[in-house]
């Protein structure tokens, strides 16, 4: 398998670049002190996107689905070039939130659940989501493996505190609204016992006390988390298109402590030199550019 890896400034994020004859796509390898204290790689599950999320490199320049082993070998890939013994690693997670939306290829990204939990029974599983329609029994699949396998987490992509708002930031149609994201999540969290995260990008328009209130009545805080993230430029050219205020997310953030949430801040590495936040796919856009019209 060919692949290209890019290392960020401070040695603790690389970028996988995978490229086939008919598709390219990446995994984020992040490392927390030592790859033996807390190894987070986040894989792809497509090849390109069809959402079109405002914020994200792909554009809606959807090329197609990988396949379960496809997804599967991402995971091996980067360990093996990075010699960790993912048996060691005290605390290992593994996330589809890189490239594609999972519940589109649902029946593949549950293939890849189910082997990468055969093959790292110690490794955290989390499906990021932004919760599209789909088939029925495919959100009903996930539930069962949901239950079966309690290593498997769940995010949904939020980002808006209205339906009106989030369309234009996610403007795929056939999504879920934020009050049936809600309703499947409160089912999530009664039939596996764990919370689900919902995560919010704050971009310095949806952080107003407004937000905060219709967020808490949607997501009460004995069903749901909440990860607040930055939002990072998804073009290499867009240096200035980011909001990285950490200072009104940790107050936007405060809002929700102080209901008694339990929240987390997402600034990742490499953002600035290679590419490692949400969206930011700039090692795949001229490939894609050139294929797709």
């Amino acid at each position: 398998m060919d692949f290209k890896r890019f290392d960020g400034e401070n040695t603790n994020v690389s970028k996988y670049v995978l490229e086939k004859e008919d598709a390219v796509y990446e995994a984020v390898l992040y490392k927390y002190g030592a790859f033996e204290k807390r190894t987070v790689i986040c894989c792809s599950v497509m090849s390109g996107c069809p959402i079109g999320c405002a914020f994200c490199g792909t554009g809606k320049r959807f090329v197609r689905s990988l396949t379960g082993p496809e997804i599967v070998e991402q995971i091996a890939i980067v360990l093996q070039d990075r010699e960790i013994d993912a048996q060691k690693v005290q605390k290992f997670q593994i996330m589809f939130m890189s490239m594609g939306e999972p519940m589109l290829n649902w029946s593949n990204t549950a293939w890849a659940i189910k082997e990468l939990h055969h093959k790292y029974p110690n490794a955290q599983l989390l499906l990021s989501t932004m919760a599209p329609h789909g088939d029925k029994p495919d959100w009903e699949d996930m539930l069962e493996l949901s239950r079966c396998i309690e290593k498997v987490g769940l995010q949904f992509s939020i980002h808006k505190s209205t339906d009106e708002k989030r369309n234009r930031l996610i403007p795929f149609g056939e999504k879920l609204s934020l009050g049936e994201i809600r309703d499947i999540g409160m089912r999530w969290k009664q039939e596996t016992g764990r919370m689900p995260y919902c995560n919010y990008c704050v971009d310095g328009t949806n952080n107003t006390r407004e937000d905060a209130d219709r967020l808490m009545a949607l997501f009460p805080p004995e069903n749901f988390c909440f990860t607040f993230s930055v939002v990072c430029s998804a073009d290499e050219t867009m240096a200035l298109a980011g909001y990285h205020n950490l200072d009104k997310i940790r107050e936007f953030e405060h809002l929700f402590i102080s209901m008694g949430y339990n929240t987390r801040v997402f600034d990742p590495a490499g953002q600035d030199d290679i590419g490692g936040g949400c969206g930011q796919l700039w090692y795949v856009q001229d490939w894609l550019r050139k294929r797709i019209s």
